[in-house]
């Protein structure tokens, strides 16, 4: 009991801790996106802001699961939020005045150390809960369902936020702001922290964070292509595409378009993590074996290709912006976030159920390995997608991409059983 208690006791500064980081991860996506796109940057230009933030992702997933398994969980947190602080401070000694292209390479390599951080934090969260969770009727699925649910609507909020301070404040105090708070909350949990992580064991070789599992390597594959889906519409595509409807270059109309389209990043984030957390409930988990929760990782897939379909096909044949199709593409994202949250909880829950305890730290961050070249490949293809086509070409790459993940769902075998080779 006295170890069950250090457990959840740890859990739970984990997470909080997790959620204090994703608040400062939302809205410093927020704060340089809008930045620095009312300082001319292109849409591919913008995306290019992001990419090395999506490619230290998939370098750290896989350092971070055999860092943890060597070292411990609460080391890949601690130094997670502390590489935040840094990569916080360092954009706020940005300088106006420099050129174009020395700007975007810093922003770029203060992004590349903010994916470190960000990688860092969720994989030793996400490790936490399949040490932790109570087994049997579904608590496991409930848990990450929870963690990952709320995790995402702290985000949401972080979108707002930052969008926020850009317009009352500015960017350089809403970095400094961040960096303060963040500093605090790593304080506070290097004095804190409970006992009941485990501290890692010795002889770990990094060969093992490479899965030959053939759930984990499909699972992961579907993985990559759900987040592209997800990334091609939301990084520069949407966020873009609202600007130019909503301002009217004024710097009162820029204002209220930073508020508005923090609003709408912020109540889908919100309702995404919400519906994720939901999931189970949805489901009936409690009551269904494995076997039926990967047949509906297929079915879900299915349902989510229609939406960014018929949303392209709705811009394209609309050919200027108006009214009835602002609120039906809000409609139908907002659509698209609830069917995407049921899948995103299956596949976290499944690469869960997949993994061993001995693994649980590297099989993890094999798939969000695959989680962050994911976000890379959409990173990448809404900026070129938007710049080609505007919205339909986004919206379309992004009807593709699910229809690949829905696929590699339908390659997951319930008869196969953990470290089966692919």
């Amino acid at each position: 009991m006295t170890e069950r208690r250090e457990g959840l006791a740890a859990y739970i500064a984990v997470t909080a801790a997790y959620w204090a980081f994703m608040l400062t991860d939302g809205a410093l996506r927020m704060l340089v996106l809008l930045h620095f796109h009312t300082l001319g940057f292109s849409p591919v230009q913008l995306a290019y802001l992001f990419i090395l933030y999506e490619i230290a992702g998939i370098v750290t997933n896989l350092s971070a699961g055999w860092i943890a398994a060597r070292f411990g969980l609460t080391s890949t947190l601690y130094a997670g939020l502390a590489i935040q602080v840094a990569a916080l401070l360092a954009l706020s000694a940005l300088d106006p005045g420099w050129a174009l292209w020395p700007s975007v390479f810093f922003v770029m390599a203060v992004q590349g150390a903010s994916g470190v951080a960000k990688d860092l934090s969720k994989m030793s969260a996400k490790s936490a809960v399949k040490l932790l969770a109570p087994t049997g009727q579904g608590g496991l699925f409930r848990w990450v369902a929870v963690l990952t649910g709320s995790k995402n609507a702290v985000k949401g909020v972080g979108f707002l936020l930052g969008a926020a301070l850009l317009g009352l404040i500015g960017f350089v105090p809403s970095v400094l702001a961040m960096a303060a708070a963040l500093a605090v909350i790593l304080a506070a949990v290097l004095w804190k922290m409970p006992a009941g992580l485990p501290r890692g064991r010795k002889g770990t070789k990094f060969a093992e964070v490479f899965s030959k599992d053939h759930n984990i390597n499909w699972l992961s594959a579907a993985r990559l292509f759900l987040f592209g889906a997800r990334d091609v519409w939301f990084v520069v595509g949407i966020p873009i595409y609202f600007y130019a409807v909503l301002s009217d270059g004024t710097e009162a109309g820029d204002r209220a378009a930073f508020f508005l389209i923090g609003s709408f990043m912020a109540l889908w984030t919100i309702l995404y993590g919400a519906a994720q957390a939901s999931a189970p409930r949805l489901l009936r988990a409690a009551s269904r074996p494995e076997a039926e929760l990967i047949g509906e990782a297929r079915r879900w897939a299915g349902l989510l290709f229609a939406v960014p379909a018929l949303l392209a096909l709705a811009v394209w044949l609309a050919g200027a912006p108006a009214p009835w199709l602002t609120v039906t593409l809000v409609a139908g994202l907002l659509l698209f976030g609830g069917i995407f949250a049921v899948n995103s909880s299956l596949h976290s829950y499944l690469i869960l159920a997949f993994s061993t305890s001995e693994r649980v730290t590297m099989d993890v961050g094999f798939y969000y390995m695959a989680n962050a070249a994911g976000r890379l490949l959409g990173t990448l293809l809404s900026g070129l997608s938007y710049q080609l086509g505007g919205l339909p070409a986004c919206l379309g790459t992004a009807a593709l991409l699910v229809a690949l993940s829905w696929l590699g769902a339908g390659r997951l075998d319930s008869g196969r059983r953990a470290g089966v080779p692919a």
